[in-house]
């Protein structure tokens, strides 16, 4: 009953809304975000996906973690925030490992930021099995436990799904952002760091829009 009186307000809404005004967008396609040639599937189809493509050795990354920890506390309960490892060269995907492993083994909060602050402030490389095993070891977890997750079936699917995805997405550089598999941010489109948040939001108000529009007309059905 509460799901059918919603509905129809916002029904009887829809003529108001579309005789209104409508003021120009604040972020355009094709200049503060790109649309995807074709659409990427997302991890949960029933959210708004917003996903930040990385890499650890990044400066760029590593400058915009504290305000993705910050942006993470605002979002609402559809958007399903996903990371996703880049990687065009082998350092790269020996980072993409450890991002896995580290979750796989259930240790990816303690340990991301660490790993991020390893290779840009104390200028570790951590690009060979034996050093983020000793890295790894220095953060509690056992080194026979990481080296048989570092190199499991379920870590190497992962990488490879991973690569798969960011060739998909088009990446261009690293950190970018994807929002339901269908657009990308930069810091190059955006402008900055913190306006790729306020772009990525945007694009999330966009996609509920479209959701809510799509509900709306199934009712009319």
């Amino acid at each position: 009953m509460k799901r059918f009186l919603a509905l129809a307000v916002l029904l009887l809404s829809v003529p108001f809304a579309l005789a209104a005004p409508q003021a120009a967008p604040k972020y355009v396609e094709g200049t503060h975000y790109v649309r995807l040639a074709q659409p990427v599937r997302t991890a949960d189809p029933a959210r708004i996906e917003v996903s930040k493509v990385f890499w650890y050795g990044c400066i760029h990354c590593f400058h915009l973690e504290p305000l993705i920890g910050d942006w993470k506390k605002t979002l609402k309960p559809d958007v399903d925030f996903q990371r996703s490892p880049a990687m065009w060269n082998q350092t790269m995907a020996v980072h993409a490992q450890a991002f896995y492993a580290a979750q796989a083994l259930g240790v990816l909060e303690k340990l991301h930021g660490p790993l991020f602050a390893a290779l840009n402030e104390e200028r570790k490389k951590l690009d060979n099995e034996d050093e983020l095993a000793a890295f790894f070891a220095g953060h509690g977890v056992k080194e026979a436990d990481f080296r048989k997750m570092f190199n499991s079936f379920a870590v190497e699917s992962s990488v490879k799904q991973a690569d798969a995805r960011a060739r998909s997405y088009g990446i261009t550089g690293t950190p970018e952002l994807v929002v339901n598999g269908t657009y990308r941010i930069s810091g190059r489109t955006a402008g900055s760091p913190a306006d790729m948040l306020k772009v990525a939001d945007f694009l999330v108000e966009k996609e509920r829009a479209a959701r809510l529009e799509l509900e709306i007309t199934g009712f009319n059905l």
